[in-house]
């Protein structure tokens, strides 16, 4: 198995590709610690897996919060060995809006929110990994970071703000064995935050839901978005010491929607 008796945090594990990954990690070998600011679901997400996960209530913005899980982690499994950032918010608290008519709130919370998240379980986990010479830190981007978008609000710009962050993050942590990399898939409907995004914009540019997803798969080179297990299957392998020589990049996984 390619997770072996590896420990594995997620954080954002009761939404949908966190979910996936914390299974496709626990499918592999991996002792998985599914956390999320709802507890009940994350503890449904572990009993589905089974013995090997464990479930808590993590605020990814609180630097306290996230600081004593990590401890009560170590303490626990003696380390850490993959750090996984799949946190989100609500569409509707940041998309659907042109930026003039934009507010200062709405525009700023997704440059705060998924900078400060990343950078806190990163940086947290990172000086833990650091008295073993090894780990994995990881996390999400999407094809907004590298493609113009309309009605998207700040959502682009803190995506490519985090495939910054993992190039600086991997440029410091490389020599101490830590590894850092950012998976960027495409749109993907089986997540219901794709439902959200198409009331959003999909709905009011008159489009029903077949012709929006439509729209996602013909953007790429295969005319189909990636599916959840792929996305998953993909996070296992590069947290894998297959993908040892991986570090500082961004995985396209956008299937050509994005040409790098």
């Amino acid at each position: 198995m390619l997770l072996e008796n590896k420990v594995a945090v997620i954080y954002g594990a009761a939404g949908a590709i966190g979910g996936a990954v914390a299974r496709a990690f626990a499918s592999e070998g991996a002792r998985v610690f599914v956390t999320g600011r709802n507890l009940a679901a994350v503890e449904a997400l572990a009993r589905d897996i089974g013995k090997s996960a464990e479930a808590a209530a993590v605020d990814a913005l609180d630097e306290q919060a996230i600081d004593r899980h990590l401890e009560s982690v170590v303490t626990n499994a003696g380390r850490i060995d993959i750090s996984f950032n799949a946190i989100g918010f609500a569409p509707k608290k940041t998309l659907g809006t042109p930026l003039i008519k934009m507010d200062l709130e709405q525009f700023s919370l997704p440059l705060t929110g998924y900078l400060t998240s990343y950078f806190l379980t990163a940086r947290l986990a990172a000086r833990r990994m650091i008295a073993k010479k090894s780990g994995v830190i990881m996390t999400l981007s999407a094809l907004p970071a590298r493609s113009g978008t309309a009605l998207n609000g700040s959502y682009g710009p803190a995506q490519a703000a985090k495939e910054a962050l993992t190039r600086d993050l991997s440029c410091e942590l490389a020599r101490e064995g830590i590894r850092v990399v950012t998976l960027r898939p495409h749109g993907i409907p089986e997540s219901s935050t794709m439902r959200e995004v198409f009331e959003l914009k999909g709905k009011p540019a008159g489009m029903a839901w077949e012709q929006f997803t439509g729209h996602l798969a013909g953007t790429t080179h295969s005319r189909r978005v990636m599916r959840l297990d792929e996305v998953a299957n993909m996070a296992a392998f590069i947290a894998s010491d297959k993908a040892s020589g991986m570090t500082g990049t961004t995985v396209n996984l956008t299937m050509g929607a994005l040409d790098d």
